[in-house]
């Protein structure tokens, strides 16, 4: 995880210092409405690991059989190596056609023009079937930067494995408040006895828990305009609260809780049944439960019965280069990920819950267990317009909230003064990458 969240750091410097390049001046507002009636050859990029290289290899094949005359090169890598080598080929106008891409990074490559706009494509890329707040996770100032792979939204997962042994009952999350949360946690801990705790501390793994906290308060992380909105009060009840569920012994202690961030999603403090409650995306369940072996539920967010401030988080994005020499074939291609039946059975949810709603209904079938569980978490949520895209230069906000909550955790700095640096430190990577 710390080497992860070291690399985005340099790999924020790194894009700043391809805003001079010529990549900068292109625009991204044109397309191609034309298919090429002769042979056409696209480069496809992703991240990920060994199971989704094959289930996109497959689909690639299944897309060259519907169009013989095109060819796409997959050109796939892991996440830290895969962010190095994209900077670098856009930074030399050679960047791949279709491109896998994150949230965090979608502003940064979108302002310098280098993607294209998606809205130039609608002849060849049909988004009916994706409901517009999925949509509006990939656009920026009306234009479709990013069309969402698969959508996750913020959740809380319970161990009804452990609740049962100790007897406390599994809550109402249709009612149930923050400081409902605090109870049954310290009712946990007090039963675990020093070896199991009531919940696990956010603040670590990505600032999905701080966003919900400011959107339930009434703001947002960014504004609008890509600035620091969050109110330093907010975020000081934040860490504060996180604070007291350290004291009360709701959490682990900071070590604890910092050894259990510091890994893998499995190795967790939810995953290693340390914890009967954690936060986590809803799409990390089939993940979590295979690696706890006990049985986890998802929950709906403390508060939002009264605050919807649940959003889509697309779990990636499909995007496509503005310098691309065929733009036609690659919404086309796009187009085939995002809408083909035959597709979807190959990938299923490798790439997270599918964002279009009737590929999501046909590939129900065949989901396990789980993942059907996130699914079904995700279509029974009531969900408001998404945040603001991270903006360019913020994405190294996971990166100064953990730094900042450790401090808070092991009393280096107190809640107030921790917000108010948080704010600035964000403010300043956000001011230094215009």
């Amino acid at each position: 995880m710390r080497s992860r969240l070291l690399r985005r750091a340099v790999w924020a410097v790194l894009l700043t210092m391809t805003a001079s390049l010529p990549v900068a001046c292109s625009s991204s507002s044109g397309g191609g409405d034309e298919l090429s009636a002769g042979p056409v050859s696209l480069r496809f990029t992703w991240w990920g690991a060994d199971d989704r290289h094959k289930r996109t290899q497959q689909v690639i094949e299944l897309f060259q059989k519907k169009h013989p005359n095109i060819t796409v090169r997959g050109e796939f890598k892991d996440w830290n190596s895969y962010w190095d080598s994209l900077a670098t080929t856009v930074a030399a106008n050679d960047a791949p056609d279709v491109i896998q891409m994150d949230e965090l990074y979608l502003a940064s490559y979108a302002q310098r023009g280098a993607l294209l706009d998606l809205n130039t494509e609608k002849t060849h890329l049909n988004t009916a079937d994706f409901d517009p707040k999925a949509l509006a996770t990939g656009a920026i100032d009306g234009q479709q930067y990013g069309l969402p792979v698969g959508l996750g939204s913020y959740a809380m997962v319970a161990n009804t494995d452990l609740l049962a042994k100790y007897g406390i009952p599994l809550p109402d999350d249709t009612t149930w408040s923050w400081d409902d949360l605090k109870k049954v946690a310290e009712q946990v801990s007090r039963a675990g006895g020093g070896s199991v705790w009531g919940v696990q501390s956010p603040g670590f793994s990505d600032a999905g828990g701080l966003q919900i906290w400011a959107r339930q308060a009434g703001g947002s992380l960014f504004d609008d305009k890509g600035k620091v909105a969050i109110p330093p009060e907010v975020l000081t009840r934040y860490f504060a609260y996180l604070l007291d569920l350290a004291h009360g012994g709701a959490a682990p202690p900071p070590s604890v809780t910092i050894e259990k961030a510091g890994g893998t999603l499995s190795q967790t403090a939810v995953a290693t049944n340390a914890t009967a409650f954690g936060f986590c995306w809803n799409t990390q369940l089939t993940t979590l439960s295979a690696a706890s072996g006990q049985k986890l539920k998802l929950l709906k967010l403390p508060g939002e019965t009264q605050a919807h401030a649940e959003y889509y988080k697309p779990s990636m994005f499909w995007s496509v280069s503005a310098r691309s020499q065929h733009p036609a074939e690659a919404a086309l291609l796009l187009d085939f990920l995002a809408n083909d039946q035959d597709a979807a059975k190959v990938m299923l949810t490798d790439r997270g819950v599918p964002a279009n709603t009737k590929i999501r209904a046909a590939i129900d079938g065949s989901l396990k267990p789980t993942d059907k569980a996130a699914a079904d978490y995700l279509n029974q949520i009531k969900v408001s317009d998404p945040p603001r895209v991270t903006p360019n230069g913020g994405s190294t906000v996971e990166t100064i909230l953990k730094r900042h909550t450790e401090d808070v955790l092991f009393g280096r700095a107190a809640p107030d003064k921790a917000a108010t640096a948080f704010i600035a430190e964000l403010q300043a990577d956000i001011d230094a990458a215009r």
